[in-house]
């Protein structure tokens, strides 16, 4: 799976956008910048396919945001061999999992650091 969220810091607005392994539970991949663009996909779906080797054939499922349905997006999949898909309109528990994930990080880990700088 994968999603972006944008998270508040003391240093301004931080973008994330992370790849989870649904059969392992672990965030395999991730990029952050200050900007959610498709970029930002890319190098999170690049990261995830070199800590992870072989992701030939792997369903990478996320909802139909902007910069997950770009064309950059679904050229990386496709030079990875990945299959893209991609929940139905309004289905609100379709992420579930990585809104899960989010919202542990912001209350685990970023609502904890005044002015935290990510790099």
């Amino acid at each position: 799976m994968t999603d972006i969220t944008e998270h508040r810091t003391g240093e301004g607005k931080l973008d994330l956008c992370a790849v989870k392994d649904v059969f392992s539970g672990k965030i395999v991949g991730y990029s952050i910048d200050s900007r959610m663009k498709s970029r930002l996909v890319v190098n999170a779906i690049n990261n995830a396919a070199t800590l992870r080797g072989d992701v030939a054939g792997c369903v990478v499922h996320s909802d139909r945001g902007s910069q997950l349905r770009s064309r950059k997006a679904i050229r990386r999949l496709a030079r990875h061999h990945m299959v893209g898909s991609m929940g139905r309109v309004g289905a609100v528990g379709d992420n579930a999992a990585m809104e899960s994930f989010f919202a542990l990080l912001q209350k685990n880990v970023l609502n904890r650091r005044v002015g935290i700088a990510l790099r």
